[in-house]
Order: structure tokens, then sequence, then C-alpha cells
């Protein structure tokens, strides 16, 4: 990959490559994802909106708005956007802040901004800005990196945009997901993987300790659940641990989702069949919407929902491998984190392997800014993809 960082072929080397592969797979996953929003809240749009096509109407709008995103962002050479690298870190810091004044809230999470009917999360955007920021600031250090005070900087700079997404939009996912862009980047890039695995072990150490801490609190009262034990995340913590004993509270979405999974067994109970969204669940079409296509389609429709994102997956390992150059290659390793991570931390969450920690599964989960960023995101990997040419594909 290092050796192509200065290499950007004249169009006479060859003809340009596009990756239909990938953007099949983009185009299966977001009207797989129109459909399953719609399934899962038709019932509840009925009920709220009277018309069950409230939530998919909002989705089809954000997703033809990302896909002229994408087109647009594909067939620019992403060479420019590199210049406005540092102006993103800034915009995001500036976004964040605005929540504070004119944040709107939904949920008991004041994680939005309102521009007239649109509305727009700022930690959608400060992801997008990180990945071009970090992958501009890794070329332009070089070789730096690999000493410690390199090494230090590059994993410093996205704390303070994640520590004001935790703080400010009480969105601790989008802060892990933004610290784990930062270090996948960080970890292709430099070649000491000793650091990495320190960094690893300290983490889970560090987590390990929390839940002792919290566990050990909530055995000194009996009550955790009404005295607030470890405060919000605690109340998570526990119920992640034993989600029955806080079936009336926090436990109540886990234990929903596992039913519906349980319920679905192999093939599924057909698709729109599914009782969970009936009410049960709530928000099934947010960040639960996994374990309702597990009861609708079965085990079988959640593997071939995961196959999807694995290839996905693999048609930006790919690109990057191919990249003209470093940037491009960075940038691609960067939407490969953030999809990656999220999809991951969405199934764990849904399976009750971690605790719960509100995150969408990406282009299938009902959300617009979400969706919008994820296809701008897919435009630049595209137009990396763009700059390979055919006789250097590997």
């Amino acid at each position: 990959m290092a050796q192509r960082n200065s290499s950007r072929r004249g169009k006479s080397n060859g003809e340009n490559f596009m990756d239909y592969s990938l953007l099949f797979i983009v185009l299966f996953l977001l009207g797989f994802g129109l459909i399953m929003v719609y399934s899962t809240s038709s019932y509840e749009a009925n009920l709220d909106f009277g018309d069950s096509a409230y939530y998919l109407k909002k989705q089809l709008f954000a997703t033809i708005l990302g896909l002229i995103a994408m087109m647009i962002v594909a067939n620019v050479p992403y060479h420019f956007w590199e210049r406005f690298a540092v102006v993103g870190y800034i915009v995001s810091v500036v976004l964040i802040l605005l929540i504070i004044p004119f944040g709107h809230e939904s949920h008991g999470a004041k994680r939005w901004l309102y521009i007239g009917p649109i509305s727009l999360q700022p930690a959608e955007v400060a992801k997008l800005c990180m990945i071009l920021f970090l992958a501009s600031m890794i070329c332009t250090m070089g070789k730096q990196i690999r000493n410690r005070k390199g090494f230090l900087t590059v994993l410093l700079v996205p704390m303070p945009i994640a520590l004001m997404l935790w703080q400010i939009t009480n969105n601790l996912s989008s802060a892990i997901i933004v610290v784990g862009i930062a270090a996948l980047m960080l970890f292709v890039s430099c070649p000491d993987y000793k650091r990495f695995i320190l960094l690893g072990l300290a983490g889970a150490a560090a987590a390990a300790l929390v839940v002792f801490v919290i566990v050990q609190l909530a055995a000194s009262q009996p009550v955790a659940e009404e005295s607030g034990v470890g405060g919000f995340r605690g109340e998570r913590i526990l119920a992640w641990l034993d989600p029955e004993a806080y079936s009336s509270g926090k436990g109540f979405q886990t234990i929903q989702a596992l039913y519906a999974i349980g319920s679905g067994g192999v093939l599924g109970k057909g698709l729109g069949a599914s009782m969970q969204k009936l009410g049960f669940l709530p928000e099934a079409q947010n960040d639960m919407i996994f374990s309702i296509i597990c009861e609708e389609l079965g085990l079988f429709g959640g593997f071939a929902v995961i196959i999807m994102f694995i290839m996905l997956i693999w048609r930006f390992m790919v690109i990057a491998n191919n990249a003209p150059d470093l940037f491009g290659a960075l940038l691609v390793v960067g939407v490969l984190g953030h999809i990656a991570i999220q999809v991951i931390l969405n199934i764990a969450v849904v399976t009750n392997t971690i605790p719960n920690t509100g995150i969408s599964l990406p282009f299938i989960s009902y959300g617009g800014s979400s969706v919008m960023f994820l296809l701008i995101e897919i435009g630049l990997v595209l137009s990396v993809a763009r700059g390979i040419r055919l006789k250097d594909l590997s």
C-alpha cells in the first residue's frame, strides 16, 4: 500500500476501474433496508400518523438525496476533498456545540439539529470529517507516526470530538466509533502492532473494571433499578448481565428483541408477519431492526444480511489494497472501519452480547442522516476505485 503513496498514474496507463460489485451490494442493502423499514414501522406509523408508509417515505427521501450525493462525490477526484480536512474538523466541533442551544430532543436524547424540514445528526458529520482529517494528517506526518509522539498525536486528535459526542449529545456509541475509526486507520499505517495489543488489553481491563464496580455497587443495593446505581449507563450494564431482572426497565427492549430472534427460527415467520413489531418492541425500525429481520426471515435472513456486509467489507479491502496512493487507501480504510464497527456493535447489542448502546444498522435501520452520510462515504470509496487502473488490480 505504502509504495503507491506517490503514484498518481495518468489515464494512458489503463482504463479506470469501476467497482460494480460494491455498487450492487450497497444498492441491495438500501433496497432491503427500505423494505424492512416499511415492514417494521407500518403498524406504529399508522397508529401515530395515520399513514403506514410515513417512515418509508422519509427514509426513501433521504436515500434518494444520499444517492445523488454519492454520484457527485464519486465523480470528483478524491484529492479534491483533502483541502477541506481541517475545515471539516472545525465544522464537526461547531455542529456538536450547536446542539446545546439549538438541539432537538427525541426519545430522551438531544442529538439533532433542524435545518428547515431536514434534520441533521452532527455525529454522522463528525464520522465522515474524522475519516477525511485523519487520512490527510497521517499522510502529512509520514514516518513520524511510528514514533511515540506521532502515534499518540493521531490517537488524541479524535478525542475532543468523541468526548463532545459523549457528553453533549449523550451518544457513547458514536464516540466509540470515532475512536475506533482512528485506531483502525492508525493500525494499517503503523507496523508496530505491540502498541495496539497493549492498548486493546488496557481497554478490555478498563471495561471489565467498570462492570465489576457497577456489579458490586448493585449487590450492596438490591433495588438498583429504582435507585439508579451507576447512573443511566450503569443500569444498562446491569440489564445486560441480567435482562430479566430489569424486564420492566432497561432490559425490556433487549428481552423483546431476543424473543423476536428466537421465535423466528431458521426460516422465519414470513415477511411482514412479525408479532414483536406490533407495539412490543419499541422503535423496532431503528436500533433493533435486525431482530425483526431474524423474526420474519429467520436465521437464514439474518446470516444473509451478515454475508452481504462481509462482502461489502471485502470489496473495501480490495479497493484499499489497490488504491493509487496512501491517502486514497486510508479514506477507504476509514469507511471500512466505520461500517464494520457499526455493524458489529449493532448485532452485538441486538443479541445481548454487549450492553445496549443505541446504534443503528448501516443502510438498513431508519435514519435519514445516517443513510445520507454513509452514501457520501461510499461515494468517496468509489472515487478512489475510479483512480485504480484495471492493469494495476491485484
